[in-house]
């Protein structure tokens, strides 16, 4: 396996915004890399510098140990934005032939591959009709096929499940596991966390501009085993604000006569359930081994956790100085 993507400590700032702070990360060749993290994280930056669109303020980004600057990427990437970038006003096919021809393919070819790209995505017989006249979930289909028509060598795919119904998901998890067999590395960044643990290889957790956690995706899960999800059968709600405040408690969800809570490594189990069972009657108890959702939700609450707690450190080491000069 050798390596695709390698960047080094790249930064940029948006006036008084740090968007992206030092990060560091490799992705490797014919694998699935997901970016995650909450809005405001940088992941949209960090894509825009990886695509040459915005350049960093320092740090290096290298296709095949190449720096960036150094190799044209035209051809070589295929880009699903999370807006549209689709003529609304003109037709499916031409949309597409257009698009293709602008990386490189010859009319004859672009068009015998978009007819191949719609037959797959059931939209055969929606070539002539104007974009504006489909759905939000077929714009999409059509995106992604303006996005790996002229057979890139990497994907760069944002949110490319938004606007489709469970069966075009699986169609789109299924293509995407195709494209990584035939080689082809891509880059995703979703918000479907579900999703991204059945198809994704390789992840970065991103959290106020830094790398807050990343690697493999089963090594990830392995490694957060230790964290626990309670699962709880009540006869009566909870009081979700009193279980929520107890150590340990990462997060609460109750669902009429259920509870589940997401609880951390340092948590006594024995001890919380020895305080709910003090006002709550619990019928039934199940654990279960944390899910990429509850992993995330965990990284970023104590990334959002330390953060603060360095500022407040700052703020005190500069009134200790202000009051010593």
């Amino acid at each position: 396996m050798s390596t695709y993507l390698s960047v080094d400590r790249i930064s940029k700032r948006y006036k008084t915004t740090l968007a992206v702070d030092g990060l560091s990360f490799t992705v490797q060749s014919g694998r699935i890399f997901a970016f995650l993290g909450p809005n405001g994280a940088g992941k949209s930056t960090s894509v825009r510098m990886l695509l040459g669109l915005t350049r960093p303020d320092s740090g290096t980004i290298r296709y095949h140990n190449i720096p960036a600057g150094e190799r044209p990427l035209a051809q070589a990437v295929g880009y699903l934005p999370e807006e549209r970038g689709l003529y609304i006003d003109q037709t499916v096919i031409d949309n597409l032939v257009y698009l293709s021809r602008l990386r490189g393919l010859a009319r004859k070819t672009a068009t015998t591959r978009a007819r191949e790209w719609l037959e797959r995505f059931d939209l055969a017989d929606r070539g002539k009709e104007k974009i504006e006249a489909l759905s939000k979930g077929n714009q999409q289909k059509v995106q992604l096929i303006a996005a790996v028509m002229h057979e890139p060598e990497v994907l760069f795919l944002d949110e490319p499940f938004s606007g489709l119904d469970p069966i075009n998901q699986e169609k789109m998890l299924n293509l995407l596991r195709d494209l990584r067999n035939k080689g082809i590395t891509i880059l995703l960044s979703a918000h479907q966390m579900e999703l991204v643990e059945r198809l994704a290889d390789d992840l970065l957790l991103m959290s106020q501009g830094r790398s807050v956690l990343q690697g493999s995706l089963a090594q990830i899960l392995a490694d957060q085993a230790r964290g626990t999800r309670l699962l709880l059968g009540l006869d009566q709600p909870a009081d979700l604000q009193d279980i929520s405040a107890r150590d340990g408690v990462i997060g609460v969800e109750q669902e009429d006569d259920s509870l589940s809570l997401l609880l951390n490594s340092s948590v006594n189990l024995n001890d919380l359930l020895g305080y709910l069972s003090a006002d709550l009657k619990i019928n039934s108890i199940h654990t279960e081994r944390p899910s990429l959702h509850d992993v995330y939700v965990e990284a970023v609450v104590q990334a959002t956790a330390d953060d603060s707690a360095a500022r407040a450190r700052h703020g005190e080491a500069n009134n200790g100085a202000d009051l010593l000069g």
